[in-house]
């Protein structure tokens, strides 16, 4: 079954960086969209960053250019480096999958984290 540890989360100034890691387990990689989706107290999910089986990323437009998602199959781990954070960062991030259907991007990805307890991100 699918499995997936987040890691990475802390806390951090505005305009510092943090480097997100999540274990992937259970699935194969060339079947699945991955990425990662957020969710701040009182918010809805919101989608952030998605990378298909052909490695082609997609990223909400409120993290483009700040955010770098990446994958290292031999390493079974998906990445998300995030630069320049600012306090709407601020969120439980969750790393999420879904057997590609297409478009992959955070958006089609969000909820489907399969229970996985997501890693808390502060930035002030």
């Amino acid at each position: 079954h699918v499995q997936l540890v987040e890691s990475g989360g802390g806390s951090v100034q505005a305009g510092g960086s943090l480097r997100l890691s999540c274990a992937a387990s259970g699935f194969s990689y060339s079947d699945y969209c991955m990425g990662w989706f957020r969710q701040a107290p009182g918010k809805e999910r919101e989608g952030v960053a998605g990378i298909d089986t052909e490695g082609s990323t997609n990223y909400a437009d409120s993290v483009k250019g700040r955010f770098i998602i990446s994958k290292d199959r031999a390493q079974a781990t998906l990445y998300l480096q995030m630069n320049n954070l600012t306090s709407e960062d601020t969120a439980m991030y969750y790393c999420a999958a879904r057997r590609t259907v297409g478009y992959c991007d955070g958006g089609v990805l969000r909820g489907l984290n399969y229970g996985s307890r997501g890693t808390q991100v502060t930035v002030s």
